[in-house]
């Protein structure tokens, strides 16, 4: 390859507050147009910000879960632009003196362990939204939806350190995953709660100097992404190659035919007049409140990762798909402190429950066996009252109607029989009725073995101990 692309993200993310940044009108989603709006949202004249601590808080959180140094003082200024669902004619953001900078993440890919720089994590307000087509009561046209108007954001902007699509969806998948185990991003891409724009270039093999850079905007999907900047290199090789010259320029990714296309030409921090915000005194956060929130993070999945393998003892694998979401590492941790062995209980989390969860549509926080409802099944099978292939049964009892494991069991009969004798009669009329296999198995065919363990367990509806089957087999199928 000729060319070296280089790739850096400015990513968008709502925070899970009740109310706004700067006034105090609801932030739900889903609400009647402009039904969430107030004179501050408005841009009316004369009415007054005033800042919503929560925010600084969860921006603290996000600079400390990225390795960012938190500013002891940053100010708010005025992004001057006009566009229709913008009332006041400027954002409220943050520019020369953001509130976290210099901060990293590491990825983890095909590439092996690369750390990618965050330059800077800054507050800002939310535009409201145009709504296009079909309005109810006015037909075809266009409206403003200011409800979405001072909803709170921070804006984390990378290094230009991402060299490739992949590792552009590793480094987002990371982010994405750090902001909802924080609690201040419900992280619902499809809602625009976490979205990200895309700067691309590229550049000669070799070479340091970094080409033209165009910005596609707001993309909002883990493999939209992969395919804006997929083809947006492609795009600018192509462009270079002819003889042309890239333009910088803001770009919209069209998910229908996974292509980008221009919108407007790229604007410079010069062309926005940043300047001090003069409604807003500048932000002073003192070392104790930075350390006080410090002592509150919860514990973030890259620690917990870690310890899954060190102190429980479980795969990378296993590590990885238990601690992909809080709420599925919470299930799991609830089961251990309920009295479950770690290996069982990341079986049956990943196993059982997810299948579950995945074919009711549920989320974890809904799913209708509880941990302690799980755990008194493993202890059964633990204790060797039902066969693993049983308790699979109970659990969809369990799902389906609730109550506990053991009186399940024992209402539909189902504890695992261990008797030898009860366990021998079987077999020996199993043997009798294939002796033909058991000729087999005694000429040296193993695979037989398989045959005579199912014919046992379909004959005791299940319920035989596989250890006891597998042992008294052996012994009479050698004769």
């Amino acid at each position: 390859m000729k060319y070296q692309p280089v790739i850096g993200l400015e990513v968008h993310v709502q925070l899970k507050t009740n109310t706004k940044i700067f006034c105090g009108c609801s932030t739900q989603f889903g609400a009647s147009p402009n039904s969430q709006t107030c004179p501050v949202c408005l841009g009316l004249p004369g009415a007054l910000p005033v800042l919503n601590k929560k925010v600084v808080e969860y921006a603290i959180k996000a600079g400390l879960a990225t390795n960012c140094a938190i500013s002891p003082r940053s100010i708010f200024a005025r992004k001057n632009y006009f566009y229709p669902d913008l009332p006041k004619g400027y954002q409220i953001s943050q520019y020369e003196l953001p509130i976290c900078v210099g901060g990293h993440l590491d990825i983890d890919g095909e590439w092996g362990t690369k750390r990618i720089g965050i330059t800077r994590i800054h507050m800002e307000e939310d535009a409201g939204k145009l709504v296009h087509s079909d309005i109810p009561g006015l037909g075809g046209g266009s409206g403003v939806d200011l409800n979405r108007a001072c909803t709170p954001l921070l804006e984390i902007v990378s290094e230009p350190d991402i060299r490739t699509a992949d590792e552009a969806v590793a480094y987002l998948k990371k982010l994405h995953q750090i902001v909802v185990y924080l609690g201040i991003c419900d992280g619902n891409m499809e809602e625009g709660s976490f979205r990200c724009d895309a700067n691309v270039s590229v550049m000669p093999v070799g070479s340091d100097k970094f080409g033209t850079r165009t910005e596609t905007k707001n993309v909002n999907s883990f493999r939209f992404v992969k395919q804006a900047i997929e083809h947006e290199i492609e795009r600018q090789i192509e462009l270079i190659e002819d003889g042309g010259k890239v333009i910088q320029e803001t770009r919209l990714f069209d998910p229908n035919t996974g292509e980008t296309r221009s919108m407007r030409g790229k604007e410079e921090a010069h062309d926005y007049r940043y300047f001090p915000d003069p409604d807003l005194v500048p932000l002073v956060i003192s070392n104790d409140w930075v350390e006080d929130t410090r002592l509150s993070l919860p514990e973030l999945p890259e620690a917990k990762f870690a310890r899954y393998q060190s102190d429980l003892g479980l795969t990378p694998y296993d590590a990885e798909v238990l601690t992909a979401t809080r709420e599925l590492a919470e299930y799991f941790e609830s089961c251990l402190t309920a009295g479950a062995q770690p290996k069982m209980a990341a079986n049956w989390a990943m196993g059982e429950v997810t299948r579950g969860l995945n074919d009711a549509g549920l989320s974890i926080s809904d799913c209708p066996v509880t941990p302690l409802q799980l755990v008194e099944l493993l202890q059964l099978i633990e204790k060797g009252t039902v066969s693993g292939k049983i308790a699979k049964t109970v659990f969809d009892e369990l799902w389906q109607n609730g109550g506990t494991a053991a009186k399940i069991v024992e209402e539909k009969g189902l504890v695992q029989v261990s008797d030898t004798g009860e366990i021998e009669k079987i077999i020996d009329e199993i043997m009798a009725a294939n002796m033909g296999q058991v000729e087999e198995y005694r000429g040296g065919k193993d695979k037989v073995f398989g045959f005579f363990v199912g014919q046992v367990m379909r004959a005791s509806k299940g319920k035989a101990n596989p250890a006891v089957v597998n042992e008294l087999l052996v012994k009479k199928l050698k004769g």
